[in-house]
């Protein structure tokens, strides 16, 4: 899906898209470790993520495209992913917003499972960057989480670069790591690149943020960031290309995750040729059916911030059918569902 979608934004089929390239075992290890009523706040390289968490092909590529089937009915720049259930909370652009949201959201499912002690345990799973780290939102929510014993597990992902700043110029600490002992956290560094380390660490870290009447646990996965930031970066720019393909190489999470099960006799070329090709085909299709999808009506625009449409944003409807009716040559409204009735 990364490869098929960074050459669909290249084409100019999308605005925008990152891909998870070389981070994919801690996303796909971490959420394993999770149950479907545990919360998540992602960032925007969490992609393994949702895909374990139940989001479909068509999911992804609905909300990539904008499209009426979309879950935020199109109000989001692509990547911004989001569900009801299992409860994956919209990724928002912000750096570092997410944390202090997911300390409050602990807070809140300690007092309710207080209430409620039928109620299954749960914790929220928080993800980040070392760069959001360095935003004061990380501090603030870990102090917050500590003192309120609150049961969330932080996941930085230190993959080195926060865009275009290497670890080496964001802080002279011993990484991340050391930040949640100094609040009084659990904390463990992991390799981010083996996929069966960070699903143990993510277990353990669980179990413990729900013993004592909850407690915060930081989780520091090493790992390199092997493509460039986004679409709108070029990341040789800052760094020499040798470099980058000597990690694709050496330490590449999937490739690892491929040698061991080739030694255990579970995989070979075969397999890996007939899944990849299966995969590929299964990306394009949904591919096309979303790209070739109607847009949400233009009413979404202005729904969900309040329980009733209010007289304002109802003004604002009406303002907007006159300019649209008033400008027909400017303005192609057949892409959406419903075109100008929508406005009604």
């Amino acid at each position: 899906m990364d490869v098929v979608m960074f050459e669909a934004q290249r084409q100019g089929r999308l605005s925008f898209y990152m891909v998870s390239a070389g981070e994919e075992g801690i996303a796909v290890g971490s959420a394993a470790a999770l149950t479907p009523d545990d919360v998540v706040f992602a960032q925007y390289r969490e992609a393994g993520v949702f895909q374990q968490r139940g989001f479909t092909l068509k999911n992804f590529m609905s909300q990539l495209f904008a499209n009426c089937n979309d879950h935020g009915r199109g109000r989001n720049m692509p990547v911004h992913y989001g569900q009801n259930y299992p409860r994956t909370h919209t990724i928002s652009s912000p750096l570092a917003t997410q944390i202090p949201q997911a300390a409050g959201a602990a807070y809140a499912l300690k007092i309710q499972d207080l209430q409620n002690p039928n109620q299954s345990p749960r914790i929220v799973a928080c993800y980040f960057g070392e760069g959001a780290a360095s935003e004061g939102d990380f501090h603030a929510a870990l102090n917050i989480a500590a003192t309120r014993s609150c049961p969330v597990v932080f996941l930085c992902r230190n993959n080195g670069f926060a865009i275009s700043t290497p670890t080496l110029e964001q802080y002279r600490g011993d990484g991340i790591a050391s930040r949640g002992v100094g609040y009084g956290i659990d904390t463990v560094r992991v390799d981010g690149n083996d996929v069966f380390a960070v699903y143990e660490a993510m277990k353990e870290a669980r179990e413990r943020a729900l013993s004592d009447g909850g407690r915060p646990v930081l989780i520091e996965a090493m790992s390199y960031r092997v493509s460039h930031h986004s679409t709108s970066d070029d990341s040789f720019a800052y760094r020499a290309r040798v470099e980058v393909e000597d990690w694709k190489r050496r330490d590449n999470p999937i490739i690892r995750l491929r040698k061991w099960l080739e030694n255990k006799g579970l995989w070979n070329e075969d397999l890996e040729k007939e899944t990849r090709d299966s995969l590929r085909k299964a990306v394009l299709k949904e591919f096309a059916d979303a790209e070739r999808e109607k847009k949400p009506p233009l009413r979404e625009a202005f729904t969900d911030v309040y329980e009733e449409i209010t007289e304002e944003a109802q003004e604002q409807m009406k303002e907007l059918k006159r300019i649209l009716e008033t400008y027909p040559d400017e303005y192609d409204l057949r892409p959406y569902q419903d075109g100008i009735k929508g406005l009604d």
